[in-house]
């Protein structure tokens, strides 16, 4: 078993996992709620319509944060898999296991919010555009991993094949990303970026960027939850297990 860093050996401890989730938990849900009150009704219903789109533009603020958290947790699963391939990580494959139905459910809220989107926009409800055909890829790759990651008896095999099947899909993150710049395709340009002011009004982007933040820590709650559970059921079977062993030992004598 290699050394982890000491920051990801200190929480690789079950124990010191769900101390950390109980600290967290509070301040990550209390978070969600706010910003989510805020940036929902800021850009619902105080936020100006697009002068091209009207109303129907108010889909992004559920479309851009589902996007972004697709892409996110993604990225997780292959981190996720980098840990338990290398350093054999105790939580990464729990942790995979827990954020993939999470990822898969913010990917499919895209690929929805998109269509709904596009339809008034476009005139039909799907193209095979890049962008929408790569998140569409995403989605597939994380049903493919639930599927993979439960797909043996023995559950090391499924943990390792779902790994190298996270590594390999991350290929598909800046396909998505880059999809806009590198094909001509129906889908607007991005909006946002690093190299560049934002193409949109700020009356606009600052509920956005809320929104996001919102869905962010509301994500991050539900997956330290889901993950505090699965360490809890883990460790009611190993005792379930030790209890059945030890009365089949008592028996024996």
């Amino acid at each position: 078993m290699r050394p982890t860093p000491n920051l990801l050996h200190r929480y690789a401890n079950p124990g010191q996992f769900l101390r950390l989730a109980r600290t967290l938990l509070p301040w990550l849900t209390g978070g969600a709620i706010v910003f989510l009150v805020v940036g929902v009704i800021w850009g619902l219903f105080i936020a100006p319509a697009d002068w091209q789109q009207g109303d129907t533009v108010r889909i992004m603020y559920v479309h851009v944060p589902m996007a972004w958290l697709a892409s996110s947790c993604y990225l997780g699963l292959a981190t996720c898999g980098v840990l338990s391939l290398v350093w054999r990580h105790p939580l990464a494959d729990l942790a995979a296991i827990e954020i993939g139905p999470v990822g898969a459910c913010a990917a499919a809220l895209c690929l929805i919010t998109g269509s709904l989107w596009g339809e008034p926009m476009w005139g039909t409800w799907w193209v095979w555009d890049a962008r929408l055909t790569s998140m569409l890829v995403l989605f597939f790759l994380y049903l493919g991993h639930i599927a993979l990651i439960r797909a043996f008896d023995e559950p090391a095999r499924g943990q390792r094949a779902a790994a190298i099947l996270a590594l390999a899909g991350v290929i598909d993150l800046p396909i998505i990303k880059f999809s806009v710049q590198w094909w001509n395709t129906l889908h607007q340009p991005d909006s946002i970026t690093l190299t560049g002011a934002p193409t949109m009004s700020m009356m606009m982007l600052w509920p956005l960027l809320i929104c996001t933040i919102g869905f962010t820590l509301g994500v991050a709650a539900v997956i330290f939850t889901r993950l505090s559970a699965a360490i809890h059921e883990s460790r009611a079977r190993q005792m379930m297990a030790r209890s059945r062993l030890d009365r089949r030992d008592s028996q024996a004598a």
